[in-house]
């Protein structure tokens, strides 16, 4: 807040978010310190391209006042964003009552003898926010990474040899399991064959 002994001024530097062809604004509370009516008059160096409202009032005993600054879409940015620009907020006292319509540009002039209170304001160009870099969802915890194309090309093939082993071990298996069988029913034919042999005899020998 500024020193001045009739209205005090925050913030004493105006920082505008450069934006290239975009308007941005900026705002200046002024705090009436006195029990009297304060005449206020906001100058710029630069008045066509800022735009400030209102840039003329009275703020009432004890009393604030919202000041809008607006800086005009830019075309260009300026070397090292930094820039020269400057504002001054001129105070007086005002009579009892008085309105803006009772501002004249006389009483903020010190060759009238008024005793005028000024204040300089800085202009500072800030740089846009850069947005947050998003997160990877591999770095959340409990998260087990996504496999890259490579890794599922990979997992993939495992999988076609894994499925081809199993096609040529189920043969396997099934002959195993039909061994035993293969046995018994040839045991069982060889048994059935004696026994044939064995009543073909018997037979020819009761013929006899």
């Amino acid at each position: 807040m500024s020193a001045g002994e009739l209205l005090g001024i925050e913030p004493l530097e105006l920082k505008f978010r450069f934006e290239l062809k975009k308007q941005i604004s900026c705002s200046l509370l002024l705090s009436n310190k006195t029990d009297d009516y304060i005449a206020f008059k906001v100058k710029t160096t630069s008045p066509k391209k800022y735009c400030v409202r209102p840039n003329t009032g009275i703020v009432l005993p004890r009393q604030t006042c919202d000041v809008i600054v607006t800086m005009q879409a830019q075309r260009e940015a300026p070397p090292d964003m930094q820039c020269k620009d400057k504002f001054l907020v001129q105070s007086v006292v005002a009579s009892p009552g008085a309105t803006v319509k009772d501002i004249t540009p006389e009483m903020f002039s010190k060759e009238s003898g008024n005793m005028v209170d000024e204040v300089k304001l800085r202009v500072l160009y800030v740089s846009p926010a850069q947005p947050p870099s998003p997160v990877p969802e591999e770095s959340e915890e409990g998260s087990s990474p996504r496999p890259s194309i490579s890794d599922t090309a990979n997992m993939t093939a495992r999988e076609y040899v894994f499925a081809e082993s199993r096609e040529q071990i189920e043969p396997r298996e099934k002959s195993s399991e039909a061994a035993p069988l293969i046995s018994r029913l040839t045991e069982e034919k060889n048994v059935a064959i004696q026994q044939n042999n064995k009543l073909r005899q018997e037979l020819g020998e009761a013929c006899c």
